[in-house]
């Protein structure tokens, strides 16, 4: 019996090196193949990992409207108030403002939100702010301001303080306002006191502090003999600067400093102006208390409530 145990054992240990060694062969065919495995899980991710890209900077069929439209910020030929304009870099802030568009939003994105904003107005939703399309904006614009251009009562007008003015030797007869329009004023101007971003100075009672320029009132209600005079002055203002009826006028229209040359309508003062904060304040928070802007003077804002 002893000598036929010796095989078996013999039999069992070589059953057990053969499978064993079956076993690691199979493993080992198994990992060289891993990597491929690996490589076609990866390659899937990436496929679909493309169209959240997109989703992010924008649909790529606006991918040429968005170029089209970085050439026309700056090169587009125009005409507003009888005076050929260039470019609407200037107005870019509204526009995003109208489209409810971020600060500097993607080329792309912008494209669609233009898009967008064109098929509403029965426009051709190509996405690019031409002619046409920066006409219908301003057009826009223009129906959201003062559309009451009756002349105002003396007993509907206040006399603002002084210190309330940019320029606070300002003659009495020129600090009057509009008495609904001088209270939202104030609303107003204790919000952006308010805002740590734009450090204002400030008095303790929350008022602009007297060496404080920026949203001090300009210029508010005008007589129509006030009105003839400044276009005397200025014989070539034209009809985009100082109207024949002007909503200064009615004592609701304030010119409010923002910056460079207070009431310069040249480019490159207005570029100055509407890169300001008081001004980018105004464009995100002034409607919240009843203003709407001129759009070719960004120092010009009319309550409209």
């Amino acid at each position: 019996m002893k000598n036929v145990r010796v095989p078996v054992v013999i039999i069992v240990l070589t059953l057990v090196v053969v499978v064993g060694v079956s076993f690691a062969a199979r493993g080992s065919r198994g990992q060289a193949q891993t990597p491929k495995t690996k490589s076609t899980v990866k390659h899937a991710v990436r496929i679909m990992a493309r169209p959240a890209s997109a989703s992010k900077n924008g649909s790529s069929a606006f991918a040429v409207a968005a170029a089209e439209n970085l050439l026309l910020k700056n090169e587009l030929n125009w005409t507003f108030g009888g005076k050929q304009q260039r470019g609407w870099y200037l107005y870019d802030l509204l526009i995003g403002r109208t489209l409810n568009m971020p600060r500097d939003p993607d080329p792309c994105d912008f494209a669609a939100a233009v898009a967008a904003w064109q098929k509403s107005k029965g426009l051709s939703p190509n996405g690019i702010i031409d002619e046409a399309s920066l006409m219908a904006i301003v057009s826009q614009w223009q129906s959201n301001r003062l559309k009451n251009r009756v002349y105002a009562e003396p007993s509907q007008l206040v006399t603002a303080p002084s210190l309330d003015f940019y320029d606070s030797e300002r003659l009495t007869e020129l600090r009057q306002v509009e008495r609904s329009t001088y209270a939202a004023y104030k609303r107003m101007v204790a919000a952006a006191i308010a805002d740590p971003t734009l450090n204002l100075a400030h008095t303790a009672s929350a008022e602009l502090a007297p060496t404080e320029k920026f949203l001090k009132i300009i210029s508010s209600f005008r007589s129509r003999e006030y009105q003839d005079q400044l276009r005397r002055q200025s014989p070539n203002a034209g009809s985009a600067g100082l109207a024949v009826n002007s909503p200064h006028f009615t004592g609701r229209a304030l010119d409010i400093y923002v910056g460079g040359d207070p009431v310069d309508t040249r480019d490159s003062n207005r570029a100055i102006q509407v890169n300001t904060p008081a001004y980018q304040w105004l464009v995100k928070n002034a409607e919240r208390f009843g203003f709407r802007p001129y759009f070719y003077e960004p120092w010009h804002w009319e309550y409209v409530e």
